[in-house]
């Protein structure tokens, strides 16, 4: 059962010093506006070539994280806004963060996966460069002790230039995507509007004496909520064995099980953004380790499902050798092993007691 706990984060609780209204919102948005423009500076001056520079990586990840805190200050405080321009707004920043993020993810998903071949297989070289050797391999003998470990090796090797092609040709194009959109008329609006953002913050008449705090803590009690009804008791087993039959169908949908899961991510995520908007332009919210746990794991679940959902729609390939699709099938069931692991990490964070200083 999960505990009710006095944590003292919460944005409804004693707040010291002056009580945050819109002026706070407009400090920290003209904050995130002006650390939009910077890192869009510098991946302009760090230039990308056909795979980026770590300079430009480094400055699309700013851009994300900017344009992230900005639409979840939308989302969160929408009624303190012209909500006009909120309803213009969010969507596009969404598609500035999404399209930016693709490149990223499939390089970690890529890094993942090669990475948990290498540990199942036990090979001595990630299973993309061990390709040329095991293409002349011979099979196992029949009836050796290490039979079931060799032909994961020897399908390790093939899966995982399989995963290689695929997630490096996936890479290419997301990057070829980002760069598009960076020099698109769409992200060149986008772009102004943030300008502007930063020095004119479109509030409401009202919003410089409404106070943010129960605005906040809404976006508290939306997460708390959807964790509410999270199957956190199924989450404290280290084994779901219903969440493994859906890998095994040939259907390409979602993971049924994964979708509030991804939600309480994104809600997290919007509450830790009210938090810090409530502290003021600096940011200066308090470090909850609670959170930090919690969405960690969250982090870890998502990389997970999509990671299984990769070696799955990898595994639907067309003609196939059998001990690729099996080497593919065991890394499949390894990552929503991950997945479990995860979602008991949370529930272990979550209901962790938070305990505050006297």
């Amino acid at each position: 059962m999960a505990q009710q706990h006095l944590d003292p984060t919460d944005p409804r609780s004693r707040h010291a010093g002056p009580v945050p209204t819109g002026d706070a919102l407009a400090g920290y948005l003209r904050a995130q506006a002006t650390e939009f423009l910077r890192a869009l500076r510098l991946h302009r001056e760090t230039g990308s070539g056909p795979n980026g520079s770590e300079g430009s990586a480094e400055a699309a990840r700013a851009l994300r994280r900017s344009a992230r805190r900005i639409s979840a200050s939308l989302h969160s405080f929408q009624s303190l806004l012209d909500a006009d321009w909120c309803e213009t707004m969010r969507p596009e920043l969404a598609w500035v963060s999404g399209t930016l993020a693709m490149e990223h993810a499939y390089t970690a998903r890529l890094e993942r996966l090669l990475a948990a071949l290498h540990r199942l297989s036990g090979s001595t070289a990630l299973p993309a460069q061990a390709t040329a050797r095991t293409g002349a391999a011979t099979p196992p003998r029949a009836g050796a002790p290490t039979q079931e470990r060799g032909n994961l090796t020897v399908g390790a090797a093939k899966a995982g230039a399989l995963l290689d092609r695929q997630l490096t040709l996936a890479r290419t194009r997301a990057h070829s995507t980002a760069l598009q959109a960076l020099g698109s008329s769409r992200f060149h609006a986008v772009a102004d509007k943030v300008a502007v953002l930063a020095s004119e913050v479109p509030l409401t008449k009202t919003a410089g004496t409404t106070d943010l705090r129960p605005l906040a803590g809404a976006a508290q009690d939306r997460l708390a909520d959807a964790v509410t009804a999270l199957p956190l008791l199924t989450a404290g087993n280290p084994y779901n064995a219903t969440a493994l039959v859906h890998g095994l169908s040939p259907d390409t949908v979602p993971h049924p099980q994964d979708a509030p899961w991804h939600q309480v991510r994104l809600l997290l995520r919007l509450h830790r953004y009210a938090r810090e908007a409530v502290s003021g332009p600096k940011g200066n919210a308090v470090v909850d380790l609670r959170l930090l746990s919690a969405g960690q794991a969250l982090n870890r679940h998502r990389d997970a499902s999509e990671a299984a959902a990769a070696a799955a729609q990898a595994a639907r390939t067309p003609r196939i050798a059998p001990a690729t699709a099996y080497a593919l099938g065991v890394l499949h069931a390894d990552q929503r092993h991950e997945v479990e692991a995860a979602r008991f990490a949370f529930q272990q964070a979550w209901q962790k007691e938070t305990v505050g200083a006297s």
